[in-house]
């Protein structure tokens, strides 16, 4: 039904422009001398986006071998409005450094309101994973630790998107469509149908495979889909989802979202390609570096192997530290103990970003996130931006 909307007239209705002139007049005539500091806008927007956050882990399940889920509760009771697919940001005390690692949110938003509200990040292990390592031997019940949320763009949009979903993941990727799922069987994404095209190594490396079969047997309106790419044996579905794949799970008009590995998603994204599927129709999360740099395109390999300078400056202060050309900026700042704020950790965010004032860096093609401005004045975000020579730049002051 159209709104209706009352004209009174050309004149009577420009009229009031006066008389609300004079009414500002008489109630700053009026006002106290003290000003008002108090800001309803400022508040709620730091009731949506609060800066700082403390939790306290009260709960770690098992969900594999490798993987674990931590329940965590915020201190004083608040939890911040989400959708499934958003992160939220952890701050580790690490030694002498501070790190921040994105995690994205495994609970369903539902599951953060009502009386016993909590939130839930899904922590899969591999070796070699410095952060990961450090909350599965350090983190036990009880433990606090800082954070914030919610952040990233990569949610379901019921004014955008088709309310047939294919979910297409791969390891670690599958957390927020296993929050999806919860919403989904909740009732509250009310008539959505969520395929989800889980791809693994081997079994072992399903992450919350029991929970998602749980969901899948009592829901009628989501299906999971294993594909195992390195497991002879596996009963199910085998090898890499590709085009053939995606479109026998497809319906007419539906929407594909993605979440995970770089390699993945450029195998996805010819696939999705070879569909004629419009850019409209794909949504993906942050696209990770791969942890080898230079099998980017137009990374110069000669200079692989290579370490440089990096003079940091920080208002007044300048420090002077080694780099690699296989790490980040942002890596070889955190490794020194010299804090960055970074949140998603592959130059979408826009929350470390700095100045490079002097020397070359390289951009990841998939993760360069930088405005135009930036590309021309120097503008640049160490968590995606790795070193080609010696640098000089200037980072945030936390």
């Amino acid at each position: 039904m159209a709104s209706k909307i009352n004209v009174n007239g050309f004149f009577r209705d420009t009229s009031g422009l006066p008389r609300m002139e004079e009414l500002r007049k008489s109630h700053l005539a009026n006002a106290p001398a003290d000003p008002d500091t108090d800001d309803f806008i400022r508040r709620l927007a730091e009731r949506l986006h609060p800066k700082n956050m403390r939790f306290q882990v009260v709960s770690i399940i098992e969900s594999s071998d490798y993987t674990r889920v931590y329940r965590l509760v915020p201190m004083d009771g608040h939890i911040p409005v989400f959708q499934c697919g958003q992160y939220m940001n952890l701050r580790l005390k690490i030694g002498n450094s501070v790190l921040t690692r994105p995690y994205t949110i495994s609970s369903a938003p539902f599951e953060a309101r009502g009386d016993n509200p909590f939130v839930e990040i899904a922590v899969h292990h591999k070796k070699g994973d410095f952060v990961p390592d450090y909350l599965f031997k350090k983190f036990k019940v009880g433990d606090t630790l800082d954070g914030s949320m919610p952040f990233g763009n990569f949610y379901w949009e019921p004014l955008r998107d088709s309310r047939n979903i294919v979910a297409i993941a791969g390891g670690s990727g599958i957390t927020p469509f296993y929050s999806m799922a919860k919403e989904v069987a909740s009732g509250r994404m009310k008539g959505c149908k969520l395929t989800i095209l889980y791809g693994s190594a081997k079994s072992d490396d399903i992450m919350l495979k029991d929970e998602l079969e749980q969901l899948s047997s009592t829901c009628w309106d989501i299906k999971i889909v294993h594909v195992l790419s390195d497991e002879p044996g596996w009963p199910g579905k085998r090898g890499l989802i590709g085009q053939e794949m995606i479109k026998r799970y497809s319906s007419k008009g539906c929407t594909y979202m993605f979440c995970g590995s770089f390699a993945m998603y450029g195998h996805v994204l010819n696939a999705l390609s070879e569909l004629e599927i419009p850019a409209r129709r794909f949504r993906h999360a942050v696209i990770g570096s791969p942890s080898d740099v230079s099998i980017l395109p137009g990374y110069p390999k000669e200079k692989s192997g290579k370490t440089f300078q990096i003079t940091v400056v920080r208002g007044a202060r300048q420090d002077s530290i080694h780099a690699s050309a296989h790490e980040t900026v942002a890596v070889a700042l955190e490794r020194a103990a010299i804090p960055i704020d970074t949140h998603c950790r592959n130059g979408e965010c826009g929350f470390c970003r700095s100045q490079l004032v002097s020397g070359e860096i390289f951009v990841s093609p998939v993760g360069d996130g930088r405005r135009e401005a930036d590309k021309e004045t120097g503008g640049f975000h160490p968590c995606s931006s790795w070193p080609l020579s010696d640098l000089k730049i200037k980072i945030p002051i936390m």
